[in-house]
């Protein structure tokens, strides 16, 4: 008990210093569209975060920490949310002393050489588990056709991860198809972020509910 809560206090403690590392450098305040087409007050820019020594390392460990006792044969990502968290979680893996080998999505197939979708060390053997991992959610407009690539080689995602779930509908997509799903922070639509999936979800029951 003594052990499972101070496991708990640096786990909380490493999600305080991932929150104040995004704040920092990673959202930026004005008048933005999004990739979904969606008007936003914010926009994450999380490869500003990622790209950060301390921050990479925080954030692959976290990660790592919530694959650690699964059955995971690999882990994935979108290109290029997820470019340079796959290599920070496999080598965070061999640190850790359970290799987990990487892999990333391209949105479109490669027109020359291999002509691949999907580079790296995807599991070969049918109904490998996989996870998946991007920077941030919205609507899953990027998500769904990545897991069906993936799919489509005969893994299966048996986890998805990301950094920044916006609240947008995304999230709650992919958990109603099924899939176990975590954000480490999650953001209101003012851009609020917390590591309280809670208080995000009841700040946008909140502007929901207020007349325009």
């Amino acid at each position: 008990m003594v052990t499972s809560s101070l496991e708990c206090e640096v786990g909380r403690e490493r999600r305080e210093k991932i929150l104040q590392v995004v704040k920092d450098h990673a959202l930026v305040r004005g008048k933005f569209t999004l990739s979904s087409g969606q008007e936003s007050d914010y926009y994450w820019d999380g490869k500003m975060a990622t790209t950060l020594p301390e921050a990479a390392y925080l954030i692959a460990e976290e990660i790592f920490e919530l694959l650690e006792d699964t059955d995971i044969q690999a882990v994935g990502g979108l290109a290029i949310g997820a470019d340079l968290m796959v290599p920070a979680v496999v080598i965070m893996s061999l640190l850790k002393g359970k290799p987990i080998p990487g892999f990333v999505i391209r949105d479109r197939r490669k027109e020359h050489g291999t002509k691949k979708e999907i580079e790296g060390q995807l599991p070969k053997e049918r109904g490998a588990k996989v996870a998946l991992m991007d920077d941030i959610i919205t609507t899953g407009n990027s998500i769904f056709p990545a897991i069906e690539k993936v799919e489509n080689e005969g893994c299966k995602v048996a986890k998805i991860v990301v950094l920044l779930d916006r609240h947008q509908g995304g999230s709650d997509k992919l958990k109603r198809a099924g899939y176990d799903f975590t954000a480490i922070l999650h953001s209101d639509a003012s851009g609020q972020v917390t590591i309280d999936e809670t208080s995000a979800v009841a700040r946008h029951a909140e502007e929901r509910a207020v007349p325009k």
